[in-house]
């Protein structure tokens, strides 16, 4: 366990939030372009306009901001007591950002399919997609804010 003074528990609790955001952000949108990919003919002007936004949204926002999610989110749990260990709402949320982080390499193979036009999903399992990150982030927070075991 860190022993983190008030003042800098506040500053990274409210950053890891900020960046939890970003990455849930782009978590939201990147399939959505997705959807929209699946409609564009492979080698259109459409086609490679979708593939820079999903390689930019990516790369520039949604790997960084899980990569900071992260580094913050394990600075406060070094923070925990021992105590905080045994609660079961934690280990729930931990299992829940271990999908999260599987979606996010899911979305990232998936760029990778359309990036070498070798998309075979259609439009509506991206829609599914993307009703994934929504679910994880909904368990996420309510494990968090209300500890419900």
């Amino acid at each position: 366990m860190i022993d983190l003074s008030a003042d800098w528990y506040l500053w990274i609790k409210a950053l890891h939030i900020i960046s939890v955001i970003a990455w849930m952000a782009g978590m939201l949108y990147l399939p959505r372009l997705y959807v929209y990919h699946c409609d564009a003919a492979p080698g259109s002007e459409l086609s490679e306009t979708l593939k820079a936004m999903e390689r930019r949204l990516l790369r520039a926002i949604i790997n960084p901001a899980m990569g900071v999610a992260f580094i913050l989110g394990g600075i406060l749990l070094a923070n925990l007591d021992g105590d905080s260990w045994s609660d079961v709402w934690l280990w729930v949320k931990l299992v829940c950002i271990f999908f999260m982080g599987g979606m996010h390499g899911a979305l990232s193979r998936w760029r990778k399919d359309f990036e070498a036009d070798k998309n075979t999903k259609s439009a509506k399992f991206y829609r599914w997609a993307n009703e994934a990150p929504t679910v994880l982030m909904i368990f996420i927070v309510i494990m968090v804010v209300v500890k419900p075991f």
